[in-house]
């Protein structure tokens, strides 16, 4: 098992080093920041002290060596925006958008799961064609457009629901989030919900195959045949055995919800890793783009080094197909 897990860490390390080339050399190529960082109006020499004092004027790989000697000892670069170190930016930040990720993920298995098992246990009903139906929008439709028109209906014409922002914050246990507060609450259900409706749908779809699947098995027929009621059938065989891959599944999903809610955040004016992403992203703001691409690679790999070792630790086979690779 150890060599197992050194393995994978030894893997995750290579693909790490190897995107924070291909991150840095792109973002290299779009744009120049000094641009944003001085008046068009400058003179030359005022260009090229700002150009110097932020290590433009140096060759790529001698920028390259200097951001990568940094990173392997926890410094990412100051931001040319905000004049702070990057990562301390996005520690500042996270909270807030795994805060909305989290209850995102909420939303989607408490809606999902029942409604999926729902549309399972009756797979020719009306209600599941309506069920079916709403997933396929849910997947279809924009988030963006989706977000504009919440915040029209929920906020400017019934007035229920705060615009944008994250609301007041409050600490519990050593925790600070608006979770704890009924205005934050208020601020959180509209970014929450718009940003679990594509996981909703594809959590109904994968329950509705699973529990199509189990139903189908002998053990079910044969706890029907002992007398057991449906609700039993649900708990007890049902569920136990349709979680496992919604569960897995999930686990790299809610790395999407992290990664990914650039869009939400900023339609919401969200206070978190996606809105800061984007305002750096449209002031060419190098070292915070380059460190949050490293945060999502590295995000990415944590989660499917866990599964790995889940995967492992459950079935001895997955372990030694990768000892044999």
């Amino acid at each position: 098992m150890l060599a197992f897990i050194l393995r994978r860490v030894m893997q995750s390390v290579v693909v790490l080093f190897v995107m924070s080339l291909i991150v840095f050399s792109m973002i290299n190529l779009v744009g120049d920041p000094v641009d944003m960082l001085v008046n068009p109006e400058s003179l030359p020499e005022e260009i090229d002290r700002v150009r110097r004092d932020f290590g433009l004027d140096q060759p790529a790989y001698v920028q390259y060596w200097k951001f990568l000697t940094g990173a392997l000892a926890g410094d990412l670069g100051n931001s040319f925006i905000f004049g702070r170190p990057a990562l301390a930016l996005m520690v500042e930040r996270f909270p807030a958008t795994l805060e909305l990720a989290t209850s995102a993920l909420i939303i989607a298995i408490t809606v999902g799961l029942p409604l999926g098992i729902y549309a399972g246990l009756r797979p020719n009903g009306w209600g599941t064609r309506i069920i079916m139906g709403g997933s396929v929008l849910g997947i279809s439709v924009p988030t963006f457009w989706l977000g504009l028109m919440m915040i029209i209906v929920f906020s400017v014409i019934l007035g229920w629901l705060p615009v944008s922002g994250r609301g007041e914050t409050a600490v519990f246990l050593g925790i600070e989030s608006s979770l704890f507060t009924l205005d934050g609450l208020k601020h959180l259900i509209l970014p929450a919900t718009n940003l679990a409706l594509f996981k909703i749908a594809m959590v109904i779809r994968l329950t509705r195959a699973g529990t199509e699947e189990v139903m189908a098995q002998d053990y079910i027929k044969f706890a029907r045949a002992k007398g057991l009621s449906s609700k039993r059938i649900v708990r007890a065989h049902l569920l136990p055995n349709i979680l496992i891959p919604i569960i897995t599944v999930l686990g790299i999903e809610f790395g999407t919800l992290i990664a990914f809610a650039t869009v939400t955040e900023s339609i919401f004016a969200w206070p978190g890793l996606g809105k800061l992403v984007i305002d750096a992203i449209v002031n060419l703001d190098r070292p915070i783009v380059v460190a949050y691409l490293l945060f999502v690679v590295a995000l990415f790999l944590v989660l499917n080094l866990v599964v790995d070792i889940i995967y492992a630790v459950l079935d001895p086979r997955v372990r030694l197909q990768g000892e044999g690779g």
